[in-house]
């Protein structure tokens, strides 16, 4: 895997994935920034989102679930001092679809954070990661 990040001007960068997809990634004002794209740290929490939320999708759904909604809202806690590492993350799914079990969500949301989460895996090594879920009725 590779990717590459090119600085545009004052805290302004532009990431490019191996794949060929681009981000633009932004710092704030203070730091010489124009709040024209995402923090960095708030990057690593996305992707961290993302992978969680794919296991869990893709668990559910070899688990022949009817899963219809998925979102996950996370929320982090960063150290005081430097380096400002993530000490704190709790991630909460809200997951819909049709016979959804309580059950089933469970499992799924256990096996990525324990099993196939390699984002939220390496963050748990600095930072205490907490899950939990609701189930959302879908009309």
């Amino acid at each position: 895997m590779k990717a590459k990040v090119k600085w545009v001007d004052g805290a302004l960068m532009v990431g490019e994935s191996g794949s060929g997809h681009g981000v633009v990634m932004d710092g704030p004002e203070e730091h010489g920034g124009r709040n024209l794209g995402v923090r960095p740290m708030e990057m690593l929490l996305l992707g961290m989102g993302g992978c969680t939320e794919f296991d869990v999708i893709h668990i559910l759904k070899k688990s022949r679930q009817n899963v219809r909604f998925c979102e996950v809202e996370i929320e982090a806690e960063r150290a005081d001092a430097e380096p400002k590492v993530f000490t704190r993350i709790h991630v909460h799914f809200r997951v819909g679809g049709k016979g959804l079990t309580e059950k089933a969500v469970g499992r799924a949301v256990s096996l990525s954070a324990e099993k196939y989460c390699s984002a939220s895996i390496m963050l748990g090594e600095t930072a205490k990661i907490t899950h939990d879920f609701e189930l959302v009725a879908l009309d």
